[in-house]
């Protein structure tokens, strides 16, 4: 018996609902894939899964001394922040790029790392980018496990409005996985393209009011932080868990119908080009 192959399924339906309900539908295989990339990493080693606990906090130690000891830099004019409270309010901004990282420098290879989805069984090939996502999720979740540990035993303690954060983060996401449909998709027909996410998500890094405020911008350029897609997370995100505040819900919910266009239109990509990934695999 010949076996069904992903090109012979059919017509992929790319309508917002199928979007929706192939997610919710392979919630089960997501899961499970999910947990096996997320122990795939970190398999062999001798502490396994608390390297996830170790690597942010090593970061927010290495960025904090270069930043606040090397170029003495501040995120207020006040002269009595501490080093302490620089490395908090900086290590938001280096656990939202993370995540945003992660999705985006995986995706263009995520369908050649699985061909055999591809050439031999029929496979959801759409959820794909998904798992790549809770991996995504998982380390932003351990950057900030470390990040409320240091804010307690630093004795500042946390806000209660930080329970808020899965509200500013689930726009976030939802563009992500968007960016992952489409650039998985372009991934199969141009190799090149690992190379290009991986120079766009090093340059957003310093682009991003990651290590300095969007204030330290001239005003002539303040306009270009409008066409970064982290820059208003990044500022919410410290509004909840460091300046113990309410988002800016008018803008999230602004931000959510463009991240829901996103995630469309790279659901809509990644169907349509899907049927041609057998033929150059």
């Amino acid at each position: 018996m010949s076996t069904i192959t992903n090109t012979d399924a059919g017509k992929h339906s790319a309508t917002p609902g199928s979007m929706f309900r192939s997610i919710w539908e392979n919630r089960g295989v997501i899961w499970l894939l999910a947990k096996r990339d997320i122990q795939s990493r970190y398999k062999g080693s001798y502490i396994g899964l608390v390297w996830a606990l170790i690597n942010p906090l090593l970061m927010l130690l290495i960025y904090t001394f270069v930043f606040s000891v090397i170029f003495r830099a501040r995120w207020a004019a006040d002269a009595g922040e501490s080093r302490t409270q620089f490395a908090f309010v900086m290590f938001v901004g280096v656990i939202v790029h993370g995540m945003f990282a992660e999705v985006v420098n995986r995706a263009p290879g995520i369908v050649l790392e699985n061909t055999n989805y591809v050439t031999k069984v029929v496979f959801p090939l759409q959820i794909l980018p998904v798992i790549s996502l809770g991996n995504a999720i998982f380390q932003g979740l351990a950057g900030t496990v470390v990040l409320l540990l240091g804010m307690i035993l630093s004795g500042g303690g946390l806000h209660w409005h930080a329970l808020m954060l899965p509200l500013v983060f689930a726009p976030l996401l939802i563009m992500m996985v968007g960016i992952g449909w489409m650039l998985a998709a372009l991934g199969v027909f141009i190799r090149d393209l690992k190379q290009t996410t991986m120079f766009v998500t090093t340059a957003l890094l310093f682009l991003s009011p990651v290590f300095y405020p969007q204030s330290a911008w001239p005003q002539q350029y303040q306009w270009l932080f409008l066409f970064n897609p982290l820059t208003f997370i990044m500022e919410q995100s410290r509004q909840v868990l460091i300046w113990g505040a309410w988002p800016d819900l008018l803008g999230l919910l602004l931000y959510s119908l463009a991240a829901l266009g996103i995630a469309w239109l790279g659901y809509f990509s990644f169907q349509r080009l899907r049927t041609g990934f057998a033929d150059v695999l």
